[in-house]
């Protein structure tokens, strides 16, 4: 299970990685690129997780449901600028 340790690091790094995309850079595509690949490694940590330890994935799912939102808004802010 230490690939799990592995897969939380990467999320932490995409999402500090993201405030500098999205606000320095302003660079709309990557910083939807990046909350995506956040919430697909959520998903694949929960499920991989899941049949170790269930408390353990259903303690990110408060953490998953807020990713979602951030994604259907930073989705949203994308399409609405690159369609300008």
């Amino acid at each position: 299970m230490r690939w799990v340790a592995s897969v939380r690091g990467s999320i932490r790094i995409a999402n500090l990685v993201f405030t500098p995309i999205q606000f320095g850079l302003r660079n709309l595509p990557l910083a939807a690129l990046d909350i995506l690949i956040v919430w697909a490694a959520i998903i694949w940590m929960m499920v991989a997780v899941w049949k170790h330890y269930r408390w353990v994935a259903a303690a990110q799912l408060p953490y998953f449901v807020w990713v979602s939102i951030a994604t259907v808004l930073q989705l949203s802010i994308t399409w609405w600028n690159l369609n300008r």
